[in-house]
């Protein structure tokens, strides 16, 4: 294999990599693509398989699963393959317990829990607040967004610190970003979570099941036939497995790329598809620019372990709950969030997710103490039938390698306004992809499917850039370009909606008290600023 020579070299089978090789091939057929993937599958962090169901097996998505109807990147690919979506089940009684295990468990339909009436007007005024920040926020260049330096100088949890008032809001936004980042509040910047929400169209759009949302649609028969299906199309032959990369050295004349087999390999460019602390593990020749190295360094991805519980019935709707749980890590149960899993073709489960400081705590322990801390707390919250399941199956997505965690990496305070340019910038013969690059609906699988199409037109425009249209010249062009961040802040302005804090603080208690004595206003306050959110 040694020698063997190429005109592109795609480094991981997942959906990112995948599509800029079918992007290749699509716009000029004669170049010669390989792809490169450690695991011995495509999917990278997809992966569908079959557990025992009520109906013999059926097949569940471990890794990514959701996509939503204003996705638009993944959604033209799905068409493209001829697969089909669904709808997330989300009728009935959603559960939430947050607070402590004494705490009370409560019921809720709307988006909303009943929270205490100060929590709820915390946590509607935080939210607009965010919203109007995330209207600031250029997720292209986020070194333009305004205050950008005092944003990415603070955690997430900082920033929380600052501007919720409850601790009901304080745990609640703790299980939100457990749930959608695996980490930690205090884990990554601020400015990081505003531009990750603002590639979403918001932060709203992160957490729920309505249409537009995140966990609006499901794929029918698993999101891991999208990887295999452009296998199929860029060619299995082009694709090898078990064949990690581990160096990538580069002359004036080619790219050589070294692998686990010991083979190495020519070619004209590369496209690095894996996720940056991956990335950051191969040798590169000569070492790339300082600041791609900062960067990839300090992109901590994030813990989840996901499972599936199957059943006979689905005995939670029976009951008119949805099978959306909500938990705080301080009730004692494993996970922080469930949803109803019912398979299309109509066999009963139930999916959830114990991440984050949860999953650091669980994935020390063996697989049927999880269950049974699992099985456990939908007893308690769905009712002993929960208690009756066929299969149970979780998948600990650290332990898996050549991925090392899921769903995403996320940054720390710094690292947006001095280095985020070289998240996209080529080396020279090396282009980088990866949902982590992605503008919109970046970490998700359309932030995976636009991030290959970007490195594609990259490569083409090198390669041969007569295929290329005038407009997408122009688009690759203005990728390379490089903005000047701006000077940072000389005045901190922690403000809520616009009032200063100690304003804002006396506002929201007096408000409180008076809505808590008025049951028909709170119900009034409670669809005024669900409408407004939304």
């Amino acid at each position: 294999m040694t020698g063997e020579i190429w005109d592109v070299i795609v480094v991981g089978a997942g959906l990112s990599g995948l599509t800029a090789a079918h992007w290749l091939r699509e716009r000029n057929a004669k170049l010669k693509i390989l792809i490169l993937e450690g695991k011995d599958r495509v999917g990278g962090r997809t992966q569908s398989y079959e557990i025992p169901a009520a109906n013999g097996k059926d097949r569940w998505d471990f890794g990514g699963q959701w996509v939503g109807s204003t996705q638009t990147h993944v959604l033209e690919l799905i068409e493209e393959l001829d697969l089909q979506m669904y709808p997330q089940f989300n009728s009935g009684r959603k559960v939430h317990h947050i607070g402590g295990p004494r705490a009370r468990v409560q019921t809720y339909t709307s988006s909303i829990p009943a929270l205490n009436p100060l929590v709820l007007l915390d946590m509607s005024l935080f939210i607009l607040k965010i919203d109007r920040l995330c209207a600031t926020v250029s997720v292209d260049d986020p070194s333009l967004t305004p205050d950008a330096s005092e944003l990415d100088s603070m955690t997430l949890h900082s920033y929380i610190e600052q501007h919720a008032w409850t601790r009901g809001l304080k745990e609640e936004l703790g299980v939100a970003v457990r749930s959608v980042f695996g980490v930690e509040p205090a884990q990554m910047s601020m400015l990081f979570f505003l531009m990750y929400s603002a590639a979403a169209g918001g932060v709203l759009a992160l957490l729920e099941s309505t249409p537009g949302a995140a966990q609006e649609l499901k794929i029918k028969g698993g999101t891991q036939q999208l990887s295999e299906r452009l296998a199929e199309r860029v060619g299995w032959g082009s694709v090898r497995l078990g064949c990690a990369v581990k160096a990538i050295w580069q002359d004036s004349e080619w790219a050589h790329v070294h692998t686990s087999t010991g083979g190495t390999l020519l070619c004209r460019a590369v496209i690095v598809s894996c996720p940056p602390h991956l990335a950051a593990k191969i040798e590169y020749k000569p070492p790339l620019p300082t600041q791609r190295e900062y960067l990839t360094q300090r992109m901590p991805v994030g813990h989840m372990i996901k499972f599936i519980v199957t059943y006979h019935n689905a005995f939670w709707k029976d009951r008119g709950f949805s099978g959306e749980i909500v938990t705080g890590a301080s009730t004692g149960c494993p996970f922080c969030v469930t949803f109803d899993a019912t398979s299309s073709n109509g066999n009963p489960a139930l999916v959830g997710f114990i991440s984050g400081q949860q999953a650091t705590y669980w994935t020390t322990k063996e697989t049927a103490e999880r269950r049974k801390a699992v099985i456990s707390s939908l007893v308690q919250y769905l009712g002993p039938e929960a208690e009756s399941f066929i299969h149970y199956e979780d998948k600990d997505w650290a332990q898996e390698e050549y991925s090392g965690g899921c769903p995403v990496n996320v940054m720390a305070p710094g690292l947006l306004t001095y280095y985020h340019p070289s998240l996209r910038m080529p080396c020279g013969r090396i282009h980088w992809a990866g949902t982590e690059t992605a503008t919109r609906w970046c970490g998700y699988m359309s932030g995976a499917v636009q991030s290959g199409q970007r490195a594609a037109l990259e490569v083409l425009h090198e390669l041969c850039p007569s295929v290329l249209t005038e407009e997408e010249t122009e688009e690759v062009k203005s990728s390379y370009s490089v903005k000047s961040p701006l000077q940072p802040s000389t005045s901190a302005k922690r403000t809520l909606l616009g009032v200063p804090t100690v304003v804002g603080a006396a506002l929201v208690l007096s408000a409180a008290l008076l809505i808590s004595q008025c049951p028909e206003i709170l119900d009034k306050v409670k669809l005024y600023f669900t409408n407004l959110s939304s």
